[in-house]
């Protein structure tokens, strides 16, 4: 029998071509048909997965954008977005639309494994009671359903879904064991948690814990420049302590999937507890302003030189969430793109990861082209390769936002 993943972006076709790696045949199903296409032809969208990676699997992968495939699947596991809304509160729509149409299709002995980051609670409270609805089979006697946390972090190399210890927590005891064989299949260590709730509660507590101190030192870096003081010198030294210190360092805001969204799952969903996750959404604030903060360094830096916004050539080296991939998720570079064009900024950037930002009708520039001329070089996003001190060296005014400039000399660099 096959392996069944729905939702094909980052999170799912990692899966999708880890089991296929280990030789299970895979259902992979998306909504969208670009993905369904890219996959038939052996094309990969996401960094992660090169496509030659995947077109030497690609006879074990059957992608389409149907669910009824899935019910000659021995297990199924759901990866589809949890964003939020406009008004930064859950959005489970494209969760609820995947449950439903799987509860047409699920069959007994199958397991349901949902990865997709969510709020305590969403498995047994939403997944459960519609696959049970629309299938007339009891979870726990005729299903097995468990919650697994993606741990996916894009672009990076030492850890991968293989050696990442896998948590796992099924509404029984049986569905604990039957997710863990499975993921025991392209897992090296698998770590099991009493209850779905727990291992919900542990995807978000990781990414909470790293906001709030992303947090602690965005807020350290506005004092530290009102006071006069390197904030990079000060986490390079304290960084020596070897024992009760964990590196965090300041930035232009957060993105990605996780660190802007998960957070607020938990404070949403603390409300029903009639409690107020104060900390947990001061850190959520903080972090959202910093790229108002940092175009406010921008323009004041560009004062310093005795020219406005308006009309001023500004440059942006990079506008993925993190360096070395193509990520635009959440990026606060597009913030910090919307803002100085409000104001009048003259916008070019250069990112060999991001070719165009369709949202502003802009195409990265060549490097030497966007630098030309430039009144101003914001680093946003410090990829691989890219000679940010020579460009520093150069520039007429270099805004580091990243802090790679620590160590360079030179009355134009500007750090955050």
């Amino acid at each position: 029998m096959a392996i069944g993943v729905v939702g094909l972006g980052y999170v799912g076709l990692p899966l999708v071509v880890a089991f296929a790696e280990a030789g299970e045949e895979v259902i992979a199903v998306d909504i969208d048909q670009r993905k369904v296409d890219a996959i038939g032809r052996g094309e990969s969208y996401i960094e992660d997965i090169p496509s030659e990676q995947l077109s030497a699997v690609r006879s074990r992968i059957h992608a389409t954008t149907h669910y009824s495939p899935l019910a000659r699947t021995e297990a199924v596991i759901v990866c589809v977005p949890t964003p939020l809304n406009a008004n930064r509160e859950p959005d489970l729509t494209p969760l609820e639309a995947s449950a439903e149409a799987l509860s047409h299709v699920v069959q007994e002995g199958q397991l349901v494994v949902l990865e997709s980051t969510t709020y305590p609670g969403t498995t047994r409270e939403l997944l459960v009671p519609v696959l049970e609805r629309n299938s007339s089979l009891t979870v726990g006697r005729d299903l097995n359903v468990a919650f697994s946390p993606e741990r996916v972090d894009p672009g990076r190399t030492d850890y991968t879904l293989a050696n990442t210890p896998k948590v796992i927590g099924g509404i029984t005891d049986a569905c604990t064991e039957r997710a863990a064989e499975l993921y025991g299949r392209v897992c090296e260590h698998i770590e099991r948690v009493s209850t779905p709730e727990a291992a919900e509660m542990t995807k978000l507590l990781e990414n909470i814990f790293r906001s709030v101190n992303i947090a602690l030192m965005n807020e350290l870096a506005m004092l530290a420049e009102r006071m006069g003081i390197d904030i990079w010198e000060v986490v390079d030294a304290a960084s020596t302590k070897p024992y009760g210190f964990m590196r965090f360092e300041p930035g232009p805001g957060m993105g990605g999937h996780c660190l802007p969204v998960d957070p607020f799952y938990l404070t949403w969903r603390a409300r029903e507890f009639q409690m107020s996750t104060e900390f947990i959404e001061l850190a959520g604030k903080i972090n959202q302003q910093m790229p108002y903060y940092c175009v406010e360094r921008i323009e004041l830096a560009l004062n310093d030189v005795a020219k406005p916004i308006k009309g001023s050539k500004i440059a942006l080296l990079g506008v993925a969430y993190k360096g070395g991939i193509g990520d635009i998720r959440e990026s606060p570079a597009l913030r910090i793109i919307d803002v100085l064009r409000r104001r009048g900024a003259n916008l070019v950037y250069h990112d060999p990861f991001v070719p165009e930002l369709r949202r502003f009708g802009l195409r990265s520039t060549a490097l030497e082209a966007a630098l030309d001329a430039a009144d101003a070089v914001v680093l946003v996003t410090a990829h691989p390769d890219i000679d940010h001190g020579r460009i520093a060296r150069d520039a007429a005014l270099f805004i580091d936002l990243r802090g790679v400039t620590r160590g360079t000399p030179g009355e134009n660099v500007v750090r955050l």
